[in-house]
């Protein structure tokens, strides 16, 4: 995974394995049902910590029923190293890691960023919608697509534009 930087963001997304239709027809089906984007699905949650970057540091994922501050874990090591931006999906009751910056909807434009790597997992990588029947074998997809990521984004190096915005493109390697 990639090294922390001192700000970076948090978020999830859902993966759908099944239809919500089709829920409880396999004893194979390893996701559960849950809301991913407003709408109902049936899989799994994938949640990313990345860089200021657009670099992946942390993942971990769950089935699609589980809350967003269920992923709090993934935050407090990053303590007194990064400070993590994230929806207020991950607000707990209990209390917040110190490092995580909870953002209204708007508020920080840097939470953006995610935003662009989920939309480059989903088109490049084919995220959005898996086929696996076994945990073990969803868990080894997201382990290399992660992976995988931070080498395609970093193929050419981080090449800034006369702004100094470096963007981010794994497009060239889409089949």
């Amino acid at each position: 995974m990639a090294a922390p930087t001192v700000l970076g963001v948090i978020d999830t997304s859902g993966i759908e394995q099944l239809h919500p239709m089709h829920e409880g027809r396999s004893p194979q089906q390893i996701g559960r049902k849950g809301l991913s984007n407003h709408r109902w699905m049936v899989g799994g949650k994938l949640c990313l910590v990345l860089n200021q970057w657009g670099l992946v540091v942390a993942w971990a994922c769950a089935t699609a029923n589980v809350a967003d501050n269920t992923f709090q874990w993934l935050i407090r090591p990053f303590d007194g190293r990064m400070i993590i931006l994230s929806d207020t999906g991950f607000h707990a009751t209990e209390g917040d890691p110190a490092n995580l910056k909870l953002c209204q909807r708007g508020e920080w434009q840097d939470r953006l960023l995610v935003e662009t790597v989920l939309s480059m997992l989903t088109l490049v990588c084919h995220l959005k919608k898996v086929m696996h029947r076994g945990w073990a074998y969803f868990q080894a997809r997201l382990a290399f697509t992660m992976a995988a990521f931070n080498v395609l984004v970093q193929w050419h190096g981080f090449q800034p534009n006369a702004s100094g915005f470096v963007p981010l493109s794994i497009a060239e390697f889409s089949l």
